[in-house]
């Protein structure tokens, strides 16, 4: 099952998410390497700066969600002011599986 993490950065975050970007980044890859990571990116504030992000994550069920969300070097970094976690349903531009 498909689930949206809604990140959204505490103020004053930038340097820590800069600092935290490249395990942020290998977490990440490592769910594309098991298949876990639908898709990922930054949400930008009006200067076009990072302030949060949303990840989607395929987990069994919301406490594998949570577990992952937890996870994140991002989230044990303290980064995030809070996170949202939402079950969800590709409908449309779901790209064909193997």
């Amino acid at each position: 099952m498909l689930f949206a993490l809604i990140c959204k950065d505490k103020p004053g975050s930038l340097q820590l998410r800069a600092d935290t970007r490249p395990a942020h980044a290998a977490f990440l890859e490592g769910l594309i390497s098991e298949g876990r990571l639908a898709f990922a990116g930054p949400f930008l504030d009006a200067d076009g700066k990072p302030d949060g992000s949303l990840v989607m994550i395929d987990a069994p069920d919301m406490a594998g969600a949570k577990a992952l969300a937890a996870a994140d070097p991002y989230a044990k970094a303290g980064l995030f002011e809070r996170v949202e976690i939402r079950a969800w349903n590709w409908v449309f531009q779901k790209p064909a599986t193997e």
